[in-house]
């Protein structure tokens, strides 16, 4: 099912996949280079209905006016609010998350909004080559818990270069930013989805 949301930032969409006995709801946007055709996203809406947790894959405004560059920061989170009713509609607790610029919006936005949780996919510690531009703030300010699930490989930040936190850390092993794993390694890309999937479903279940 899709949803259409007027927000400040302009006309958002959610595409809804139901679970018949849902306990929460998963809310997952894009990154700023792509949308929620991404392959995590993808897997996660597939995987998690079957669990009791019904999946909004959000489109932010800029992506749904067809444009190439994401705005900025403080736009993605105004669009971000604006959904927000339509999730918290559901009258079940909301975790909020996204791949990239998605888990920083996410990230900045918990406490605020009322999150349950915030599940951060890919989340783009600093600049590729710049480590010295961290984000860290963003994540260790959820307020909430937090799960972060990290390709090995990933030049936004590999898991090790992650400071100490509350939040919980998954790493997908030879993952990229986008998660894709090359061919000479030891896993499959069917086994690295494989991996968040399951990753995300413990951590859900374990939030009660």
């Amino acid at each position: 099912m899709i949803e259409i949301v007027e927000t400040d930032a302009g006309t958002a969409r959610i595409t809804w996949r139901k679970a018949k006995r849902p306990r929460l709801v998963l809310a997952v946007s894009h990154g700023a280079g792509g949308g929620v055709e991404a392959r995590d996203l993808q897997a996660l809406a597939q995987a998690l209905p079957a669990q009791g947790v019904t999946v909004a894959l959000v489109e932010q405004p800029w992506r749904v006016a067809g444009r190439k560059l994401a705005p900025a920061p403080k736009t993605l989170d105004a669009g971000w609010r604006g959904i927000w009713p339509a999730l918290a509609g559901m009258e079940l607790p909301v975790v909020s998350g996204g791949r990239s610029a998605g888990a920083r919006v996410a990230c900045r936005t918990a406490t605020e909004l009322g999150a349950h949780a915030v599940l951060a996919l890919s989340f783009p510690l600093h600049p590729p080559g710049k480590p010295e531009k961290s984000r860290a703030g963003e994540l260790l300010g959820t307020g909430v818990p937090t799960l972060v699930v990290q390709g090995g490989n990933d030049p936004f930040g590999k898991p090790e270069e992650f400071p100490k936190g509350s939040y919980e850390l998954v790493e997908v092993a030879y993952g990229d930013h986008g998660f894709a794993v090359p061919k000479r390694a030891v896993i499959t890309q069917e086994r690295a989805l494989e991996i968040i999937t399951e990753s995300v479903a413990k951590w859900l279940a374990s939030l009660g």
